[in-house]
């Protein structure tokens, strides 16, 4: 980044592209959902419940139910492990590329008008 957050501006950032989302047709989601989100999207693979569960230190249930609302909106989907039959892998999806990409963009975007 071409400049230094100040803790108000980083608050501020966050609070402009959250405004930016609810603003969007894009689907809403809790903190918790977009941080399991962004660690699908962000870590190398391969996620599972487990691995998520104890990567956001929360329970596999936790993981489960937001799993299931960012499945349902298409954001990413869950597989049986072929090689482990107890395991399930959680995968990203295109829909669910494009709405990070979409959000890695409205960042740009109010840290840009931030810095100007």
């Amino acid at each position: 980044m071409g400049f230094e957050l100040r803790p108000a501006q980083a608050l501020r950032l966050l609070h402009r592209t959250s405004l930016s989302q609810a603003r969007s047709q894009a689907p809403d989601l809790t903190l918790r959902q977009t941080a399991i989100l962004l660690t699908i999207y962000l870590e190398p693979p391969p996620h599972t419940v487990r691995g998520l569960a104890a990567r956001l230190n929360v329970t596999k249930p936790v993981i489960t139910r937001a799993l299931d609302t960012l499945g349902r909106m298409d954001l990413i989907e869950r597989r049986r492990d072929d090689a482990d039959k107890r395991s399930v892998l959680v995968r990203r999806t295109p829909a669910g590329s494009l709405y990070v990409a979409r959000m890695a963009d409205q960042f740009v975007e109010e840290a840009g008008a931030l810095a100007s």
